[in-house]
């Protein structure tokens, strides 16, 4: 007589395991611990078997009667239905570790070891941000280039035409990455270029006259802001260091001996140490702000707690407050000035600007310079350039305008 299920909600459990059978080979088997479990008897090339269907009452007697009557059909057709089980399980198995998900962390988890590490933040976030939610539990080798177009042409319709070109460029690694691995035959995102938006250029404002400049840093001077953040601006202006090596600046990598910072190469762009020599100004500066913010590993904390450092808009939004839009000034916009101002003012030669921008530079054989490179050179530009922003204020302060008051070009 098949079971009800009235009879399986009320099997309690014995001294020992007992079963309670409907029909068709399926019993239900009720453990002394009370678990419920759902097995089918059967015969396979002459021999007894179990299979194993499921757990009551997650699956119900009707769910269990289903599983039954498709592993009848599979003896029917010759197969054994264990067998096909476990291959559906390793199916499974194999569709996850080869799931473009998987496969982009994998691939970024290897390429990250050369990158900054707010580089390799950034590119992981835009994959879980645009790429996943899509695809990334699908196979690698099913994934179609319409579908691809589909993901960043949404991404392009909020005029992001930037962030849609790295995205594509990101899963077209992961497609070649997975070739490579011999786990997609093709690189469906390649087929895509061409067909996205141009990218408009990203162009960081910055003044690049000496009067306007000036001005600028009286602002700063007068500015009415945290410490950390006056300091942040300051040093923006004397560092001219990308904005984000600026604030994660530690207290550990500052050489007050040696009058130089020292940025790890995992916090750099191109992946090399890069070395601050520090001025005059700057040592009073941090000399200032030490007794405030040493208790944070970082020189500008930030303002929700010391174990972080100053957020990305710290001195954005500082500039804005002054009265410096992004379209007249950016952190970014810094470098700028100092590239400008350094070589067509002060006449500094350009390796070493270039040098201190922490950008590649190499000399006639190809060869990029080291970090120690030029460094007694960069010591006094550093310095001088400390000197002509103290005179750029002073000139401002007067509503005077000075150039330069250094004589030839150096170097």
């Amino acid at each position: 007589m098949p079971l009800t299920d009235k009879q399986a909600k009320a099997a309690a459990p014995a001294e020992k395991d007992y079963k309670l059978a409907d029909e068709k080979g399926l019993f239900l088997l009720v453990k002394r611990n009370g678990a419920k479990y759902w097995r089918m008897k059967y015969r396979f090339a002459g021999k007894e078997k179990l299979l194993s269907i499921g757990v009551y009452p997650e699956t119900s007697l009707k769910a269990a009667r289903t599983k039954r009557d498709e592993a009848r059909q599979l003896l029917a057709e010759g197969t054994d239905p264990s067998v096909a089980k476990r291959a559906r399980k390793q199916a499974t198995i194999t569709a996850a570790l080869n799931s473009f998900e998987a496969i982009a962390l994998e691939w970024h988890q290897l390429k990250s070891a050369g990158w900054a590490q707010s580089n390799a933040d950034k590119i992981k976030g835009r994959m879980e941000k645009y790429l996943f939610p899509v695809i990334g539990s699908r196979p690698i080798d099913s994934i179609e280039a319409p579908e691809l177009l589909t993901l960043i042409r949404k991404i392009e319709a909020k005029e992001h035409y930037e962030t849609a070109h790295r995205v594509r460029s990101y899963a077209s690694k992961v497609f070649k990455y997975a070739i490579a691995t011999g786990r997609a035959s093709r690189d469906p995102a390649g087929d895509l270029v061409g067909t996205l938006k141009p990218k408009q250029t990203k162009h960081y404002a910055a003044i690049t006259t000496p009067q306007e400049f000036g001005r600028l840093l009286l602002a700063i001077d007068n500015y009415q802001g945290t410490p950390a953040v006056i300091a942040a601006l300051k040093c923006s202006a004397l560092w001219f260091c990308r904005p984000g090596e600026l604030r994660q600046t530690e207290w550990a990598e500052v050489d007050f001996d040696n009058q130089m910072i020292v940025i790890p190469g995992d916090r750099m762009k191109m992946r090399n140490d890069h070395i601050i020599p520090l001025s005059r100004q700057s040592i009073e500066i941090l000399r200032e702000l030490e007794p405030l913010t040493r208790r944070s590993k970082y020189v500008f904390p930030g303002v929700r707690g010391a174990s972080r450092p100053l957020s990305e808009n710290g001195v954005r939004t500082a500039l804005l407050n002054m009265g410096y839009d992004n379209n007249t000034h950016t952190a970014h916009g810094f470098r700028a000035t100092a590239r400008t101002l350094l070589d067509e003012v002060l006449g500094y030669r350009f390796e070493w600007i270039e040098q201190q921008l922490a950008h590649e530079v190499r000399d006639t054989n190809g060869r990029a310079y080291n970090r120690t490179q030029h460094l007694e050179q960069r010591r006094e530009m550093m310095q001088r350039w400390a000197d002509y922003l103290d005179q750029l204020k002073t000139a401002a302060a007067a509503g005077n305008v000075i150039s330069a008051s250094f004589g030839g070009r150096a170097g």
